[in-house]
């Protein structure tokens, strides 16, 4: 079970680009494996980051005539966004992958445990226990970070979920059937380059290697997250 995040860039040419990677990682998982990416869709939703950004110093109007025109999400058609990376797109258009149903936060995986990944992936629990991050720390999957930094190392959601009174705000996102809106954990990943940098000072089963250009790591979902989990606590007012 591997769940990748990749920087193409980092890593350099490669023949038949994000699609080849993709092969490749599938045939050294081999028919037994299961590999998965995180699809995510910023674009289609009206509380984030990106479309604050968009939206800065636009009137009323001007902000509605804005997500009047923004892409529904259908999770059989809809690109992950490119924040998230090109190999990410190039799982989710492989043949055979599946694909949850999050409007926001979806993840795509191609394999045996596909549909047990992303099957089940509840408004609520966008990135939490129950979505298919969830899912990867259940089975023990690891992580590979193709000339990635640990500052994007998203299962730390995770962690930042077992912490006391954690906020819920609400999130409004459009689909096929319109709008949506649902309340969830206000997460963020600022923090994720200091908790990161201890996590690799005190993991034990974490891999490292050179592919390519890319400084790329090999992380246990398990043990990274409890490390973290330890971390926040003892930080933690």
């Amino acid at each position: 079970m591997l769940h990748v995040q990749a920087s193409l860039r980092a890593l350099g040419p490669v023949p038949g680009g994000a699609a080849g990677v993709v092969g490749a990682l599938l045939e050294v998982l081999g028919p037994d494996g299961t590999l998965v990416a995180y699809t995510a869709t910023p674009e289609n939703s009206a509380t984030s980051r990106l479309h604050q950004s968009a939206t800065a110093g636009l009137s009323p109007a001007e902000t509605a005539g804005y997500q009047a025109r923004m892409p529904r999400f259908d999770p059989a058609t809809t690109p992950a966004s490119p924040s998230v990376g090109a190999l990410s797109e190039a799982v989710r258009t492989h043949p055979g992958a599946l694909r949850s149903h999050h409007p926001q936060t979806s993840w795509a995986a191609v394999g045996r445990l596909a549909r047990e990944i992303t099957g089940h992936h509840p408004l609520t629990s966008h990135l939490g226990p129950e979505s298919p991050l969830g899912r990867l720390y259940d089975l023990d999957a690891r992580v590979l970070m193709l000339g990635v930094p640990m500052d994007r190392f998203t299962a730390f959601h995770l962690a930042d979920l077992r912490m006391p009174d954690v906020p819920v705000r609400e999130y409004r996102c459009v689909g096929t059937d319109g709008w949506t809106t649902f309340r969830a954990p206000d997460l963020d990943d600022l923090h994720f380059g200091r908790l990161g940098a201890e996590v690799l000072r005190t993991a034990h089963g974490i891999a490292t290697a050179r592919i390519g250009t890319a400084d790329c790591r090999l992380v246990p979902v398990r043990e990274a997250v409890d490390l973290a989990e330890t971390i926040l606590r003892r930080n933690h007012p």
